[in-house]
């Protein structure tokens, strides 16, 4: 019983270390939201980097209405009015986006772009 005891630290730091691992990968690799925002190319900067040539800071919302500012970069200036699909990851920030109809945009968002 003593030998036990004598390892129940090793084993509650090896718990420990296990649940820190999943947390990371969880905050890196697969926690997302979903949010989705509306083009307005006057909050569009142009910035000097080699692939990614314009950055947009646009307010946005989740499927429940919950707003949110996002900045992502982009190759080329997009669509003026364009309704856009955002992957948002906690730690990552932007992960993809695509361009969407209005009529795709959840019910609580489109009552902000009315």
């Amino acid at each position: 019983m003593e030998n036990f005891k004598e390892k129940i630290p090793t084993i509650l730091g090896v718990i420990i270390l296990f649940a820190f691992c999943w947390l990371g990968y969880y905050l890196l690799f697969v926690q997302n939201s979903l949010y989705y925002t509306k083009i307005d190319n006057e909050n569009l900067k142009k910035i000097s980097s080699s692939d990614m040539r314009y950055q947009y800071t646009l307010t946005a919302y989740n499927r429940n209405g919950k707003k949110k500012e996002i900045t992502f970069k982009t190759s080329r200036e997009l669509k003026e009015d364009a309704y856009l699909e955002v992957e948002i990851m906690m730690v990552r920030g932007v992960k993809s986006w695509k361009e969407i109809q209005y009529d795709e945009l959840p019910k609580k968002v489109q009552l902000k772009y009315q």
